[in-house]
């Protein structure tokens, strides 16, 4: 405790020193003591408010990041921090009031315990001397008399003056009798209450713990109506916070000697007109707009218990499979899924395993609600491992091959397993992009192995190994799964659009003036965005679409499930702005997701940065149009790479690319490009062929490297039959290192 007494109990000793020269009565001084604290922080209470004012004014972004990277953890902090960056706010700003409180309370209770050395600046050696004195007169050893050691010797100069008269140097000062006349004037009651003493239930000192309480709930109830952080948290937390801070206040005020609860009941009050002139001089309505700020859901008592009911069952299941997980010897191939949106990216490969070869797939996913849970397959294992658990769970595992489409391993939470070190780690991407403008910087560095769906992921990985000096990892060409299902979807809806197509007859007499121009259906645009930040939504849809319908399409509106399901209200404020052209029949905003068939029979798309481009025109053989919206990109420095991003040169290649100030020309522009189907249909079944591997067969490429991948420790218990992959296993090939 020395230490807080040097640090904080001299500084503050002189400050309660100078307050109790002003005003001679030590509880006034007290008050005062308080006000000038408070007017000395007030500073940093302001710095606090508008802090506070910034975090509202955010709020709203941040509620966006917090739904559009649910589930996402790494990029969820990634996407906040650049925003706190970006509008200077600080959660430490916040704190710094609060925080500040901790030293003034250390320093001040030693000011309160040690008076002879803060309030009446006794020599120390002078000070020890009335100590002893004080021993020796109540008879007990200097040690029992414990931190209030001066306490004491106060209270016995100021009942008996003439047993200290002798010491050494107590008339050194005021004219022979100053130090004995110092301490006899030092008055420590307050409305007939000694400061000095501790609270105590059969006196009335107790007032001071309830008074610090009641203070405590006087401020927190001010601030909960008043504070603007305050007044948008959720009322439980609001409630949980009083109920603390009333606890604390009155067991704080119990334990110590009265005159902290003075102190503590003062600042409690001068605390709510700190509150009142923060609004004054900085105020909320002037700095954000507080009717978008959105106030938490309050949530039933049935509601919270059954959300209580659910994570228990959860963690209970949690348990139950990653004991089974790790009790179950020799497994080869585990996938990770983070949620069950990821199956599509692997199914074609799982069920080419369970078909052809006796692998068991052991298929973790982080979504309790996952389909896969559906499936039914003996060597299909299932479990299900949330994203706290994920982490432990990473480290102790005892498997040969680990499939995910999760990045950053290593380097965010998810590790490389310390019980299998020599694991095979593959990366498999889940959007036909580039790697290195899509992925963070060293996203892939820690993987063993990369199946790419391009000749644009191989150069991309390579020259990422050569600028961070890594060995080269084994880059597997496999083509992409998803596209084949794609493609297959579209040749399936074709065949039964043809089938159902009625044959054409003769009329026996016309129905109609030769003369007469028969009617047609209008082409069709599809708005299919991302779910980025600034996408085409959030960006311009408005000035997309209505010039497509002026154009005579008719426009279908598809948002993607993510954005639906996070951002209901942008959804409802879309079908707002454009409620006369669906109402019309003119438009379309299609929110329901079981069926491709509007994707895939649409005559043009327009989107943003999605891969939804790739896919419809890979898939249909028909153009695109992209917006140039702001464009994601998560390697800052992903030009020093020096391989051009496939995402912005294919935007060229399989269709055109449009300006947010052209978009009035956006409705000729589809007009145009439908108009020349058949010559983009050529074009883009050769890019195609340029940029994607083993279209159709990808899950034959992808399954027999993983045969090879598993018998490099463990050859499988039942060999597979041997299925000839894309061209071969001469084709099938690792690409080895420049």
């Amino acid at each position: 405790m020395e230490v807080f007494n040097t640090l904080f109990g001299v500084p503050l000793g002189y400050l309660l020193y100078w307050c109790h020269a002003v005003v001679p009565n030590y509880g006034a001084a007290l008050i005062l003591f308080t006000l000038a604290t408070k007017a000395v922080l007030f500073p940093l209470s302001l710095l606090a408010q508008r802090n506070a004012v910034t975090m509202v004014r955010i709020r709203p972004r941040l509620d966006d990041i917090k739904r559009r990277f649910e589930g996402n953890n790494t990029q969820l902090l990634d996407e906040q921090k650049r925003l706190y960056k970006r509008e200077r706010y600080s959660s430490f700003k916040g704190m710094v009031p609060m925080l500040i409180q901790i030293p003034i309370i250390l320093g001040l209770i030693n000011v309160i315990y040690k008076p002879l050395q803060h309030l009446l600046h006794t020599p120390a050696a002078l000070t020890r001397r009335l100590v002893l004195r004080t021993a020796e007169i109540l008879d007990t050893p200097v040690s029992e008399l414990g931190y209030g050691a001066q306490l004491r010797a106060m209270e016995q100069v100021q009942a008996n003056p003439a047993a200290f008269a002798d010491l050494p140097g107590i008339a050194d000062q005021a004219g022979g009798t100053g130090v004995l006349e110092n301490i006899g004037r030092v008055n420590l009651d307050f409305f007939g209450m000694d400061l000095a003493q501790l609270p105590s239930w059969s006196s009335p000192t107790i007032v001071w713990p309830v008074l610090s309480a009641l203070s405590a709930l006087a401020l927190c109830l001010y601030q909960n109506r008043y504070f603007v952080l305050n007044r948008f948290q959720s009322p439980t937390a609001n409630w949980a916070m009083t109920i603390f801070m009333v606890a604390f206040s009155g067991y704080f005020a119990l334990v110590l000697p009265c005159g902290l609860g003075l102190y503590w009941t003062a600042g409690n009050l001068l605390s709510i007109a700190v509150v009142w002139l923060g609004n004054l001089a900085y105020p909320p309505e002037k700095h954000a707009d507080l009717t978008a700020v959105p106030r938490p859901p309050a949530l039933t008592r049935e509601q919270k218990a059954a959300a209580r009911a659910e994570r228990s069952l959860n963690r209970a299941r949690e348990k139950r499979d990653a004991d089974r997980f790790q009790a179950t010897p020799g497994k080869q191939l585990m996938i990770y899924s983070e949620s069950s949106g990821y199956w599509k990216y692997f199914r074609r490969l799982v069920e080419w395993l369970l078909a052809n070869t006796g692998v068991t797939v052991h298929y973790v996913t982080s979504d309790p609600a996952d389909k896969i849970f559906g499936r039914d397959h003996p060597r299909l294992q299932t479990y299900y491992i949330g994203q706290r658990a994920l982490i432990s769970f990473m480290m102790k595992l005892d498997v040969a091959v680990v499939l995910m489409t999760l990045p950053d391993l290593e380097i965010f939470h998810i590790k490389r397993s310390l019980v299998r070190p020599d694991a095979e780690y593959i990366y498999l991407d889940h959007g036909m992009t580039s790697l290195h403008l899509m992925l963070r910087e060293h996203a892939l560095d820690h993987f063993d192995t990369v199946f790419a769906y391009g000749p644009n992921h191989i150069e991309e990985i390579r020259r990422l190994e050569e600028l961070s000096g890594l060995p080269a990892k084994r880059v597997v060409v496999t083509g992409y799964g998803l596209l084949d299902d794609l493609i297959e979807s579209v040749e399936s809806l074709e065949a039964q659009d043809a089938a159902e197509r009625p044959e054409p007859t003769e009329p026996s007499e016309p129905s109609q003036a030769p003369d007469t121009p028969t009617s047609s259906p209008p082409p069709v645009a599809l708005i299919a965005p991302s779910w980025q930040i600034d996408n085409l939504i959030e960006v311009c849809l408005e000035a997309t679409a209505r010039p497509l319908v002026q154009a005579g399409f008719r426009v279908v509106v598809r948002p993607h499930p993510e954005f639906v399901k996070r951002f209901p209200n942008k959804i409802a404020a879309a079908a707002e702005a454009l409620s006369a052209e669906i109402a019309s029949g003119q438009l379309e905003l299609q929110t329901d997701f079981s069926s491709n068939f509007t994707v895939y029979t649409a005559d043009v798309v327009v989107t943003d940065w999605s891969t939804i481009a790739q896919e419809f025109s890979y898939a249909t053989l028909k153009p695109a149009i992209f917006v140039n919206t702001p464009m994601k990109v998560m390697n800052p420095n992903w030009e020093a790479v020096g391989a051009p991003p496939l995402d912005i040169t294919l935007r060229d290649m399989i269709g055109v690319s449009v300006d947010t100030d052209d978009l009035p020309r956006i409705g000729q522009i589809a007009r145009e490009l439908v108009a020349s189907r058949a010559a983009w249909r050529d074009r883009i079944k050769a890019v195609l062929e340029d940029n994607i591997y083993y279209v159709g067969s990808s899950e034959l490429a992808m399954g027999e490297y993983i045969l090879e991948a598993v018998a490099r420790t463990a050859p499988p218990a039942t060999p597979p039959a041997k299925s000839p992959a894309a061209g071969g296993d001469q084709d099938r090939a690792v690409i080895p290192a420049r």
